[in-house]
């Protein structure tokens, strides 16, 4: 096994398995700070990871959707599990369009709990978010172990103590 394969089958095991996530989702802000630069603005969503990407649910007229519209490139950094990573950010549509069915499945079943609750699926604005991830940073036991992920051509270097 290479150390990317060893890298996602961590990522698999800590955020795969239909598992409902809480991750910090930074988009960059239409408004500028007063450097005069574009500001950052972050919160927190619930996903869940598959493929090498986090999906979540959400409104296509939400600010983090109209910044993606913008400015696509976005940063994650999953909540108490010490994985932060960049990536792009796309608006996959409308839940109920035919070719998002299958990750649909997958969203009901990992946020299963809440989902109905919290969705109107018949509005045409409730769409899915797929973050994919292009690098990323493992830290395991308090960086004893990093794993540095490039996603986009599959590689990962791996520094301290070895897998």
């Amino acid at each position: 096994m290479n150390n990317f394969e060893k890298g996602m089958k961590i990522l698999e095991e800590k955020f795969g398995n239909h598992k409902d996530n809480v991750l910090g989702l930074a988009t960059i802000s239409e408004t500028l700070g007063a450097s005069g630069k574009p500001r950052p603005i972050v919160r927190d969503v619930d996903a869940f990871f598959l493929d090498g990407a986090f999906y979540t649910v959400t409104h296509a007229k939400s600010s983090k959707m109209q910044q993606i519209a913008l400015n696509n490139e976005v940063a994650i950094a999953v909540n108490f599990a010490w994985f932060t990573a960049s990536g792009t950010g796309e608006n996959m549509g409308w839940v109920l369009k035919p070719e998002n069915a299958e990750i649909r499945t997958h969203m009901r079943k990992a946020f299963a709990e809440w989902y109905e609750r919290a969705n109107n699926e018949n509005d045409e604005n409730c769409c899915i978010l797929k973050v994919t991830l292009t690098n990323g940073i493992i830290n395991l036991n308090h960086h004893e172990t990093l794993i540095h992920m490039n996603f986009a051509n599959k590689t990962a270097e791996i520094e301290g103590k070895p897998l």
